[in-house]
């Protein structure tokens, strides 16, 4: 029975990673900001027990820490981490350079730049430096973005992040393999979650599912189980891989 860790698990892919793990056995912790009655409710799906509730803002200073501290204490021990909290694309947080100004800018930047990399980066110490204490083998997935690669014009800072996300877990990857430890990364492509239930229903609808030659989007759980196999001890010589999982609508070379 493993030490599961998962942020940003209220509800969309973090609340169908956390249910994956649950299901074979491990024991989660639930990380989210502000959504606690979605969070009790992921809670509440996790079969088996010993499962954790942990309410934390991660841009905010201190906020990993604290996570972790909760984490361990609630677990006994984490030995797989999923970095999937992030401050994602919505209306809200768009932030084209020809018409927002410099305040709406600089305001997405940084918290997209605080939640989505540096809290990451944060909690991957944490984790990493608990492990190696321990003298135990873990893994970490993030959880980044087809927008890494192909480019989010109206939203910059979010495929500058998940980008740099992706970099980031690669370095990892390499300084924690002689501890055992493996970093990963999927970058999943437009998901079906509650979030995007509206624009799949709105006007764009055909467009976003046009944008797979399967004529579909995702779903959380083919995530779920992509990051479920990566943090497996099969996947460990899948360390510094970045999964695209985007159903053939974007293909890098």
């Amino acid at each position: 029975m493993r030490g599961v860790l998962v942020t940003g698990a209220s509800r969309g892919i973090g609340r169908a990673v956390a249910v994956a793990f649950a299901a074979t056995g491990d024991r989660v912790a639930v990380q989210y900001a502000s959504r606690r009655e979605d969070a009790e409710e992921t809670l509440a799906l996790l079969p088996g027990s010993g499962h954790v509730l942990i309410g934390a803002d991660l841009g905010d200073p201190g906020a990993a820490e604290q996570v972790m501290g909760e984490a361990v204490a609630g677990l006994g021990q984490v030995d797989v981490l999923v970095n999937n909290a992030a401050v994602a694309t919505s209306p809200a947080t768009q932030h084209p350079v020809a018409t927002v100004s410099l305040d709406v800018w600089r305001t997405m930047w940084r918290r997209m730049i605080d939640v989505n990399l540096l809290a990451a980066a944060d909690l991957t110490w944490a984790v990493a430096r608990h492990l190696i204490d321990r003298k135990a083998a873990g893994h970490v997935v993030n959880v980044g973005s087809r927008g890494a690669f192909r480019g989010e014009p109206e939203y910059p800072a979010y495929g500058a992040s998940k980008a740099a996300l992706h970099a980031f877990g690669q370095s990892m990857a390499v300084a924690l393999a002689p501890h055992r430890i493996s970093v990963t990364a999927v970058a999943p492509g437009f998901i079906a979650t509650e979030r995007q239930m509206p624009r799949l229903a709105g006007p764009r609808g055909d467009e976003l599912r046009g944008q797979s030659p399967f004529g579909r989007v995702g779903t959380p759980d083919e995530v779920a189980a992509a990051v479920h196999y990566l943090a497996s001890a099969e996947a460990t010589w899948a360390s510094g891989t970045i999964l695209d999982l985007n159903g053939a609508s974007y293909l890098r070379t």
